[in-house]
C-alpha cells in the first residue's frame, strides 16, 4: 500500500472509509460546497483523487521513500488543514512537501520548512511546542490555523495551473468555514499570496480594486462581512530562503507577532 488508508488508525486522520472521494474537478466543487463542518471538510479534502498526476506522483514517493525515512510509513494522500477551528490567524501555503506533509499527514510538519515556521509560531505564542515532527507529537496551534493552495505534494513543489484550478474550492471552502473569526490571513510567499487572493474573493471578502504586489511585512486592508480582516505577507521559510539569510528568525517572528497583535 503506498498511501494510509482512511480510517487505519493514522492519529489525527478525519477521514474514515466511507468518506467520499472527490474522482474529479466537479467533484471537488460538489463535495467542497456540500461540506458544512472544518471535520466534514478535512475529511473529504484527505482522500481527494481528482488529479492524476499528483495522486501518481505523492504514492509513488510513499512506495519507494527517501533513504532517510526508509522505515517510516508515509501518509501518501492530501494534506488537510490543520489548527484551531476557530482561528483568528489563518496561515496560508503553496503545497505540501513530498518527504514533509506527505510522510507525515500534517502541514509544514517533517520538513525544514516546517521547523522555522513552529519554532517562530512557538516563540511568539501561537503553537504549544517550537517542533511539528509527527502526527502525533503532542503539537497544537493556538488560535491559528494552517492550509495550503494546493492539498497533495507536487513534483518538483510546481503544481499545474489545471491542478491548482481542481483544488481551489477546498481552500475557497476552508476559507468560508473560518471566516467569522479570521482577523488575519498570513500568506507565505508570494504564490500563497497570488493563490489566496482570488479564494478570498470567491469567499466573499470585500477585497481593494487592485491587488497589491506581494512583499515581507506587506499588509492589505479587506474584510469580511464588514469586519476588518489584514492580508500579510511573508517570505517563506524555505531551505534556499533561510540558507541565504533571505529569511531571518526576526523576520519571521515580526510577522506572527504583529498578526497576534491583529488578531486580538
Amino acid at each position: 500500500m503506498s498511501f494510509v488508508p482512511p480510517g487505519t488508525g493514522w492519529p489525527g486522520d478525519p477521514a474514515t472509509a466511507d468518506t467520499p472521494v472527490a474522482q474529479d474537478p466537479a467533484d471537488v466543487r460538489r463535495l467542497a460546497a456540500t461540506s458544512t463542518t472544518l471535520a466534514e471538510l478535512t475529511a473529504r479534502q484527505s482522500v481527494c483523487r481528482a488529479c492524476p498526476r499528483l495522486v501518481e506522483w505523492r504514492e509513488e514517493v510513499a512506495r519507494v521513500r527517501r533513504r532517510a525515512f526508509a522505515d517510516e510509513t508515509y501518509w501518501g494522500r492530501p494534506v488537510p488543514g490543520w489548527g484551531d477551528e476557530r482561528p483568528g490567524i489563518l496561515i496560508t501555503g503553496l503545497a505540501p512537501a513530498a518527504h514533509g506533509g506527505n510522510r507525515t499527514g500534517r502541514i509544514f510538519t517533517g520538513d525544514r520548512s516546517g521547523d522555522w515556521l513552529f519554532a517562530s509560531l512557538h516563540r511568539c505564542g501561537l503553537a504549544a511546542q517550537e517542533t511539528s515532527t509527527h502526527a502525533d507529537d503532542g503539537q497544537r496551534l493556538i488560535g491559528t490555523r494552517v492550509v495550503a493552495s494546493v492539498r497533495c505534494a507536487p513534483p518538483a513543489n510546481k503544481p499545474a495551473p489545471e491542478e491548482k484550478a481542481a483544488c481551489f474550492p477546498w481552500l475557497t471552502r476552508e476559507i468560508e468555514l473560518t471566516a467569522p473569526s479570521v482577523r488575519v490571513i498570513v500568506a507565505l510567499g508570494g504564490y500563497a499570496w497570488q493563490a489566496v487572493w482570488p479564494a478570498l474573493k470567491e469567499a466573499g471578502h470585500t477585497l481593494p480594486r487592485v491587488r497589491p504586489p506581494f512583499g515581507h511585512g506587506a499588509e492589505v486592508a479587506i474584510a469580511y462581512e464588514g469586519t476588518p480582516v489584514t492580508l500579510l505577507g511573508c517570505y517563506h521559510p524555505s531551505q534556499q530562503n533561510t540558507f541565504t539569510g533571505r529569511v531571518t528568525a526576526r523576520m519571521l517572528d515580526d510577522v506572527f507577532l504583529r498578526a497576534r497583535e491583529l488578531s486580538v
